[in-house]
């Protein structure tokens, strides 16, 4: 988990006391050429933002690089060269001599070269599916012929014959499985103190740590985690949509522990307190780091779950709190387990 703590954060603004700690800490290393460099792509990052709603995503560093970002906005090509300048003068310092500082010297140059392609994209240009996620991400979608895809089609259509399509012959077959609105509360709950009992045993977790939880509509996702810094955390949930028995665990884990909740409070904690790295209190969407961010935090289900333990706790803990029939749980997940491979690439 170490290594991959490099990848994620997200929030909004942190209180005054954590500002207050993280400038004594910071203050200790701010000449260095790695944290001035830190702040300048903060600055920058926060500069696109004024372009692009949706890039900035959270931010909980210090307030007046906020506002400076607030108070002019510069255009796109200014902030291009500001970015490559960044990106040159990085490239010009040595990795480091510790496997974390290498780690940060590659991340910093990886999110510097696809803020350089989100103004591009932002100007005009026109990139393929897979360029475009190359040079934004950092990553590609695997490959599969037609025949892969067909082969589970057939196998779902065996398994509910009848008139309509097969997306609504499974969403009719899936319908009764939806948490009633008036039990969400309690079986997310559930879920979450089970996911935290589990994630616990084996990640030290700042004493403060805590989140809320929020039921909201009118939004594009089922669940959304807003980190605020100071080891606290906003998940909204969308009661719009139908929310799956499957999805308690699978919010509670992925948005909560040890996902989202967990790996922004460890950054906070051990790269933005304790050494200083300020480029951590910004998250910029559209960037390798969610790439991380999302994975990350969708192989914590599976970290905090083995499939026989998941299946096991629905079965005799959230099946029943959702008023739900226990009995059709293996089928459920059998069924689940073929749908889930159609989203092969939905990281």
């Amino acid at each position: 988990m170490k290594r991959t703590l490099m990848a994620a954060s997200a929030g909004i603004l942190i209180s005054a006391t954590a500002l207050s700690s993280w400038h004594t800490q910071a203050g200790k290393t701010d000449s260095t050429p790695m944290n001035a460099i830190a702040e300048r792509y903060v600055r920058t990052v926060l500069a696109l933002g004024q372009h692009d709603k949706d890039y900035v995503d959270a931010y909980y560093g210090p307030p007046e690089w906020k506002r400076d970002a607030d108070a002019s906005k510069v255009s796109l090509d200014a902030i291009a060269a500001q970015g490559r300048a960044v990106r040159a003068d990085l490239l010009k310092l040595p990795p480091g001599s510790d496997e974390l500082s290498r780690l940060r010297h590659q991340y910093l140059d990886r999110q510097l070269a696809s803020l350089d392609a989100r103004i591009r994209i932002l100007k005009g240009e026109k990139l393929s599916f897979d360029d475009e996620s190359k040079a934004l991400y950092d990553a590609v979608a695997p490959t599969h012929q037609a025949a892969h895809f067909q082969q589970l089609l057939d196998s779902l259509d065996k398994r509910f014959p009848g008139q309509g399509t097969l997306a609504e012959r499974y969403d009719a077959w899936r319908r009764p499985f939806a948490i009633p609105r008036e039990k969400l509360d309690a079986v997310f709950q559930t879920a979450i103190k089970a996911c935290r009992d589990r994630t616990v045993k084996h990640v030290t977790l700042p004493d403060n740590e805590r989140f809320t939880v929020e039921y909201v509509n009118n939004k594009s996702w089922s669940g959304y985690n807003w980190y605020q810094g100071d080891f606290r955390s906003l998940i909204q949930v969308n009661t719009d949509l139908p929310i799956y028995i499957d999805r308690a665990i699978d919010l509670a884990c992925h948005e909560g522990y040890p996902g989202h909740h967990v790996y922004n409070a460890l950054l906070e904690k051990h790269l933005v307190r304790d050494r200083g790295w300020m480029e951590f209190t910004v998250y910029p969407l559209f960037s390798p780091q969610s790439l991380i961010a999302e994975g990350t935090a969708n192989y914590g289900i599976e970290m905090a779950f083995t499939d026989a333990e998941r299946r096991a706790f629905e079965r005799s803990v959230l099946f029943p709190a959702a008023g739900l029939d226990p009995s059709q749980a293996d089928e459920y997940y059998e069924i689940q387990g073929l749908v889930d491979k159609l989203a092969y690439a939905g990281n």
